[in-house]
């Protein structure tokens, strides 16, 4: 649907709906595309709850300077603008075709904050120190370069995500020495991971027997919010796959692999390669249910002096296990 074929009040409704509109796939924008195009989204209009929630998590106020990650169409920057003025806000996107495209929008609407083209995860080093840090796309672990652009009790907010397509929202404090810890939120919250983040591509998936033993976890447990963000915590570079009958785990760099089935009252798994990713991801689902399975908001992420990243439960010096990085 193209905006100058369509009726104007139609359109207006489609913007405000509190929805999310995928804008490019695999790199063909939606004004380029001349029909249905399918393939991977690389970039989106979030929903615009979504975008207010993250802003009102990462506590922004007046007088505050923000770098936000993504500009993507322009919404969420147009929104910090409205908030906190044009010379306060810092937007960075990673397309060049994209930035373009959401400068135009910014303008049109008449914003002038400051617009940078490149790679968000170096951040923007000209005008920290930053309040905040907000990030409309998720990330395998923080990188550096935000934390040093981050003034000592400001904030990072962002989604932490992986091959899995697990996610989680969290919201650091920057500590006087440089580390930064927080706890993350309860809110059910995905965004596309950052490009430089993104999975590798990976050959067609032939199952192999391997070694067979029944399993201590119900496979159902992936199915969990938390369950599934653990599980990629504990197998961060496995992919996850559903069958009909049960769960697959790829681990794209050895070409390890565990998948389930259904064995009389419980079930079976095959582990095939160096690593045994069903012991990882058992071993951390079991943690979690003896401590009741509790949700997100008892998950947190500290970012150590030595650059370690660790997601712990309950408390900083709980079990934890780190990003990677």
């Amino acid at each position: 649907m193209h905006r100058d074929q369509t009726d104007p009040g139609k359109w207006l409704g489609l913007v405000y709906q509190d929805t999310t509109w995928v804008t490019q796939v695999d790199g063909t924008t939606a004004v380029d595309a001349t029909g249905p195009v399918t393939g991977r989204p690389t970039s989106s209009s979030t929903l615009p709850s979504l975008i207010v929630r993250m802003l009102d998590v990462a506590g922004i106020s007046e007088g505050h300077k923000v770098l936000e990650i993504g500009t993507g169409t322009g919404y969420s920057t147009a929104i910090l603008c409205s908030r906190l003025g044009d010379k306060n806000v810092y937007s960075i996107e990673y397309d060049p075709n994209l930035a373009a495209a959401a400068a135009d929008h910014i303008h049109a609407a008449g914003y002038h904050p400051t617009l940078i083209t490149g790679d968000g995860l170096a951040g923007h080093k000209g005008d920290a120190e930053y309040d905040h840090i907000v990030a409309t796309c998720a990330v395998r672990h923080i990188p550096p370069a935000w934390l040093c652009q981050v003034r000592a009790g400001g904030t990072i907010t962002t989604t932490i995500s992986g091959w899995m397509l697990a996610s989680g929202l969290v919201r650091l404090t920057v500590q006087d020495d440089g580390t930064a810890t927080g706890r993350f939120h309860p809110d059910q919250i995905s965004y596309m991971l950052a490009r430089p983040h993104e999975r590798p591509p990976r050959p067609t998936f032939h199952q192999r027997p391997g070694h067979t033993r029944a399993t201590r976890a119900d496979p159902a447990l992936l199915e969990d919010w938390t369950g599934q963000f653990l599980a990629q915590l504990a197998a961060p570079s496995a992919e996850l796959m559903t069958t009909g009958t049960g769960v697959i785990l790829v681990d794209v760099a050895t070409g390890s692999q565990a998948w389930t089935e259904p064995a009389g009252g419980g079930w079976t798994v095959h582990q095939h390669g160096p690593l045994r990713l069903w012991d990882q991801v058992e071993d951390t689902l079991t943690v979690w249910q003896d401590a009741g399975s509790p949700p997100h908001s008892d998950l947190g992420l500290t970012v150590d002096l030595d650059g370690t990243q660790r997601v712990w439960l309950g408390t900083p010096d709980g079990r934890s296990w780190n990003l990677p990085i």
